[in-house]
């Protein structure tokens, strides 16, 4: 293991993120406060408590899962497709660092950023409601483990942009879309029926719901079908990761 070149990667993307604070930190804890505002303060006068929770706290989880899953995925996918644009991706690849050694400073960073974003968020998010975390070793292990699944899915997508329209094309149409319709904001059981076994196809609800679970100890889905789904999409991630390398898809001329 080659731990100073890991270290290197490591360091320059975290010291990226200090560079633009504004757009790394505070931007995506401020769209996350306007959203308990809005939604905490105008429809929470309407809906007083969901499962015996009220709804201001009911939205936290899946809000800071919001945030996580596109954070981790703009993250990593702008941290590995900015050397592929510039040129300096093949002075990494030339250098004597394996490819699990790249992939690790790369997402281990995006991974962090995602991570100190989701307790700034969950600090900030005290301020406006008050909530109990009923499990927080799980919490963390939730935490942790979508920060890392979803800074390999951004790691993909950043091998696989040719450009910067499609850098946003996953997160804005796919990833955001998927978690405002996997529970963020209500659960499933408010659904008529025939939707809710839609809604179950959605991979999202089942990480909200096992992140709220660890708040309150309850969800729509058992906690684990929740950690068996995370499980998967790592798995999944890995693979691809694997295959990135193994071929040099996008990589190598």
């Amino acid at each position: 293991m080659n731990l100073r070149s890991v270290k290197t990667i490591y360091i320059a993307e975290m010291a990226r993120s200090l560079r633009t604070v504004l757009q790394s930190i505070v931007s995506p804890v401020i769209s996350t406060s306007l959203y308990f505002v809005v939604f905490g303060a105008a429809i929470g006068t309407r809906i007083s408590e969901v499962d015996g929770v009220s709804y201001g706290a009911f939205i936290v989880p899946g809000l800071i899962m919001l945030m996580l899953l596109t954070q981790s995925v703009s993250n990593a996918s702008f941290g590995i497709f900015f050397p592929r644009f510039t040129g300096t991706i093949y002075e990494i690849l030339s250098a004597p660092i394996s490819y699990f050694e790249v992939v690790l400073g790369f997402v281990g960073a995006a991974a962090t950023k995602s991570v100190i974003l989701g307790l700034i968020v969950l600090a900030t998010a005290s301020l406006f409601v008050p909530f109990t975390i009923a499990h927080p070793l799980m919490m963390l292990l939730f935490l942790v483990l979508t920060s890392l699944t979803f800074s390999l899915l951004g790691f993909i997508i950043g091998i696989w942009a040719d450009g910067f329209e499609k850098l946003q094309l996953v997160p804005l149409l796919v990833i955001t879309p998927l978690t405002f319709l996997g529970g963020t904001f209500y659960s499933i059981d408010m659904l008529p029926p025939a939707w809710q076994v839609v809604t179950l196809a959605n991979p999202v609800v089942y990480l909200v719901s096992g992140f709220r679970w660890s708040f309150y100890g309850m969800g729509d889905v058992s906690i684990w079908a929740s950690l068996g789904m995370i499980a998967l999409f790592l798995a999944v991630s890995l693979a691809v990761v694997n295959w990135i390398f193994r071929s040099g898809y996008r990589l190598k001329p």
